[in-house]
């Protein structure tokens, strides 16, 4: 079994105002902590980072080590493009877990909490915060394989319904909360 991971970091950034990816948190760079974290969990290979907006500027301040970057040229449709980008680049994987380039405090524990399935009980592990779908989510291929209908800036919620998906509750083990903004980023 070859379970990848992806993490999404192809945005503008709009509402952050700038690249936020390379936006300093505590000496370093935002997406630095979830490449770290995804690459942290050794049942996980390969790693694949989604880039998209300023893609060159980020490769310059994040040290990706032994992840993947790969630049999504259709960023601007959304998370949908990434995702498709993605999975595209992982190539021949039984499953895959998913993160947010954006969440900071998402940890190896969770990441590695999600790969916790039975392929034949399970299409999809989605992490929850007090019972609230979140990041990180592990889809097996099933699911993996319905990427081109995704369209938009919208991940794999909608296909998730009708689907197996068993809930693992993380909300001891971190922190979940996206930076969307420099106010967010501040009271950090």
């Amino acid at each position: 079994m070859r379970i990848g991971g992806l993490i999404l970091a192809a945005g503008e950034g709009r509402r952050f105002g700038g690249t936020k990816q390379i936006a300093e948190l505590r000496g370093r760079a935002l997406l630095s902590y979830a490449v770290e974290a995804m690459l942290s969990v050794p049942a996980i290979e390969p790693v694949v980072v989604v880039l998209g907006h300023d893609a060159a500027a980020i490769r310059e301040r994040v040290d990706f080590t032994a992840a993947e970057t790969v630049v999504c040229d259709g960023w601007r449709e959304g998370q949908a493009a990434s995702l498709r980008c993605g999975i595209a680049a992982l190539g021949d994987v039984t499953a895959a877990v998913v993160t947010l380039g954006d969440q900071p405090f998402i940890t190896a524990q969770v990441i590695t909490g999600v790969l916790d399935f039975d392929s034949a009980r399970d299409d999809a592990v989605r992490a929850t915060y007090g019972g609230q779908p979140g990041h990180p989510v592990l889809l097996t291929r099933r699911l993996l394989d319905r990427a081109d209908e995704l369209h938009g800036d919208v991940g794999f919620r909608a296909l998730l319904e009708g689907h197996r998906v068993r809930r693992f509750e993380a909300a001891h083990l971190c922190d979940p909360t996206d930076i969307d903004t420099r106010e967010e980023l501040a009271r950090r």
